[in-house]
Formats: C-alpha cells, structure tokens, sequence
C-alpha cells in the first residue's frame, strides 16, 4: 500500500516552514522530505520532527547556490572539495533527523566541458559519497531531472543514471525515480519501473502538464499506485508537485490511500 511523504520545499508553502511540518501531519502525512535542512538548526528540525511523530524521509546533499542557479555540482570538476565538504554536512544532518536516505543532485554540465571528464568526476565524487553514508548507514540516491525544467541537467534519463550507477559499484546507491521528470523525457513508466525495481530506491510524483498534483493531468496515477503495490515496491513516495490551489485544496488524491492505511492498522 503506497506511504507518501509530502515535500516542503512545494507543499505547504502557504506557512512559514517550520509550521509546514505541523501542517503536514495535520494532513495525514506520516513522513516528510524537502530539498535541504541547512537553513535550520537540526535540533529544531529533530524535535519539530517528534513532536509531530514524522519521518524524515529523505533531503538532499548540498547543491551549491540555488538561489543562483546552481542545480548541483556532483558533475562539476572544480567543486570537488566543495562536495565533498557537503558531503560531511549532509552526513551530520542526517544523524540529527535519523533520515536514512540522501540524494544526490548532478547538476548542470558546464558548457564545453570535457565529456569524459565530467563523468569521471560524477562517479568518482559518487563514490566518496556513498562511501561516507554507508559507514553512517545511509542509502544514497541519484536521480535523473528533466532538461525541459533544467536545460543543460547532467542526467537526463533512467538508463544513462542505471549506467552510472553500474559504474561506481556502490551496493548503497540507487536510482531516485521521479515520475515527472522520466514522463517528461522517455515515458514508459509502469515498465521502467518494473525492470528496475531493485534499483530504485526512491520514488517522486507530480502530474503533467504544470507538475501540479496527482490527478490533475496525463498520467494515470490510479494505475500506476495500484502498480507499485502489484510489482511489491515497498518504499516511499515523494509528494513533490506544486499544488494548482492550496495545498489542502488539493489533496483529494492521497485521501483514499491515507484511509486504508489507517484503516490497515
């Protein structure tokens, strides 16, 4: 039965970020993610946390300067150190929220860029990586963004990733398996993510056009919940779309499946 975790950094946005936490287990969430901890204390977060009996789910690794424009910088050969700095910091934010799965941003390739040496970069940055978060216990995941929403995104597809992936050799790093972005550049989701169920270590949804919530545009939803409890995926999945209203307004699509969740015990 899908477990669904509402991401903050787009749901909720109607309260101070903090509050978003008390909104979302108001909403019958029971897990959270976001895009980053680093503005806020990990204690505030921890406690914010238990008070409303929350998992956080996932966040992801430093990305370098958002606001800016920076989409990561896992692929960018002169922010090494950078990452690896980010790396640590993720790492004691992680122990502080008890989350068990970080993600891993590429980022944008930077223009005339060595091919081979961006990737050499990626995996080796990858494999320092999931080092450090398997002595800390930790899945690390690497997820593939479309180029639409983020010209230029290093990792664009399910199958380019799965080769990266192969390539680092890493028992602990997975696929991060964004259901937007992989309709938006090669479609064949049921099917995907079939062949790759063990792969994937994570889950994100939102519907398109507009990437507004489940429900709201091409993809058959219905279905492909109903899919991932047939193929036995038994992980979360990340509420990360931008509500078309509020986002109470909209939460008509998770409802039923809050409902036998509870109703499961």
């Amino acid at each position: 039965m899908p477990k669904f975790a509402a991401n903050l950094s787009l749901l909720f946005t109607e309260y101070d970020f903090m509050e978003r936490l008390n909104a979302a287990a108001r909403a019958g969430f029971k897990g959270v993610e976001y895009m980053f901890p680093y503005p806020f204390p990990a204690g505030e977060l921890a406690e914010r946390l238990e008070c409303n009996d929350l998992t956080q789910v996932l966040f992801n690794l430093p990305a370098g300067d958002w606001d800016r424009g920076s989409r990561g910088i896992a692929c960018q050969p002169e922010r090494v150190q950078e990452f690896r700095d980010g790396v640590g910091r993720a790492l004691e934010y992680a122990r502080v929220l008890n989350c068990r799965q970080i993600n891993c941003l590429a980022g944008i390739a930077p223009q005339d860029a060595d091919p081979e040496l961006l990737r050499d970069t990626l995996v080796e940055n990858l494999r320092f990586a999931a080092g450090q978060c398997r002595e800390a216990g930790i899945r690390l995941m690497l997820e593939a963004i479309n180029t639409r929403d983020i010209p230029g995104f290093y990792l664009h597809g399910s199958a380019q990733t799965l080769a990266i992936i192969d390539q680092v050799e890493a028992d602990n790093l997975f696929l991060q398996y964004d259901i937007y972005h992989m309709q938006r550049m090669e479609g064949e989701l049921a099917a995907t993510i079939q062949a790759n169920l063990n792969r994937i270590g994570h889950i994100q949804v939102a519907d398109n056009p507009g990437r507004h919530e489940p429900g709201s545009g091409e993809i058959h939803y219905p279905f492909l919940f109903d899919f991932l409890d047939w193929v036995g995926y038994d992980g979360w999945i990340g509420a990360e779309y931008k509500p078309a209203t509020t986002t109470e307004e909209g939460l008509g699509w998770v409802r039923p499946y809050q409902t036998r969740r509870a109703g499961s015990g």
